[in-house]
């Protein structure tokens, strides 16, 4: 089994940090269906710092959802160092440092995969979070800026000698973004190089697929991220029902989770959004998805969800 720190995962699968996605109802859920670890979105270190609302809101957790990661991001050592400590008073199991994010607006200011260009400045933000920190602290990062600085597995050797208790690597390029496919060759260098737990993330479908990566690489886990939108069986080895009546049950477990930790009435655009990502490989699915986009009410769309599984 993964083991990161002095924490033992029951599974080496673990639920990405995804931006507008990974708040704690879709956490739970995962953790329900078997994901070991789940890492919550992205939290802006100067969001912290500055009490700003909605980076609070981000930081909601539970018990039953342990062991959760908080994933920090930021450029500034001093103050990413000082949010690791307002983030360990929310008493997370571990703190994940963001250095692979290739989204314009977080890299502008020299964060997330921009960090991959300046390792010097990456070792000091990790040691500033570290010295911070009273829980393990791992990083997230890519396979390199582009395909002709691959740089992962220096920015693997750096991130050892700092103390970080693990380290994800995304089988893709900075200029890669989401597109083309990981390259999981350069996982394999990582953890070859390496003795800290390494997870691999990149194009893994399904827990099967997953078991395939690790067996090819050597790495110690298995990140996954928009394969588990909607799909919360890809930590299950028998992974998606295929029958629509087998999923109602887990769609029906999921609002439940976002009622009881969302405002229903604020948060029903996102609710709908999450629910018709479970419907894309039935018959009649885009006719489903259409009805439920239109539910004007959460109230309607609970009705609307049970009349499915009553057809």
């Amino acid at each position: 089994m993964l083991r990161i720190g002095k924490t033992t995962l029951n599974s080496p699968f673990i639920l990405a940090p995804l931006a507008g996605y990974s708040d704690l109802p879709f956490r739970l859920l995962c953790r329900e269906y078997g994901a070991g670890l789940v890492v919550s979105e992205m939290i802006s270190c100067h969001g912290l710092i500055y009490g700003q609302k909605k980076t609070f809101q981000m930081l909601a957790s539970s018990v039953a959802e342990r062991p959760v990661s908080f994933q920090l991001f930021g450029s500034d050592p001093v103050i990413m160092g000082k949010a690791a400590a307002l983030l360990c008073e929310h008493s997370p199991s571990f703190i994940d440092i963001n250095m692979g994010c290739p989204v314009r607006k977080v890299t502008k200011k020299g964060a997330g995969s921009a960090l991959m260009k300046d390792i010097p400045l990456a070792e000091k933000i990790i040691q500033a979070v570290i010295a911070h920190s009273t829980v393990p602290v791992t990083v997230k990062t890519r396979a390199g800026i582009d395909n002709g600085h691959i740089t992962a597995i220096d920015f693997a050797k750096m991130c050892e000698s700092s103390g970080v208790a693990a380290i994800t690597v995304h089988g893709r390029t900075w200029a890669q973004a989401f597109s083309g496919s990981a390259d999981w060759n350069i996982i394999r260098q990582v953890k070859d190089t390496v003795s800290i737990p390494v997870i691999g993330n990149g194009d893994v479908h399904s827990y099967k697929e997953g078991l395939l990566r690790m067996d090819e690489t050597g790495c110690d886990g298995i990140m996954i991220g928009r394969a588990a939108l909607g799909n919360p069986w890809v930590f299950q080895i028998d992974g998606r029902p295929s029958f629509l009546d087998a999923i109602i049950p887990t769609v029906k477990r999921h609002l439940e989770l976002m009622a009881e930790y969302l405002d229903t009435n604020k948060a029903l655009a996102y609710i709908r959004n999450h629910t018709g990502r479970y419907f894309s490989e039935f018959s009649g699915s885009s006719q489903i998805r259409k009805s439920i986009h239109s539910c004007n009410s959460y109230t309607a769309l609970q009705d609307y969800i049970e009349s499915l599984s009553s057809d």
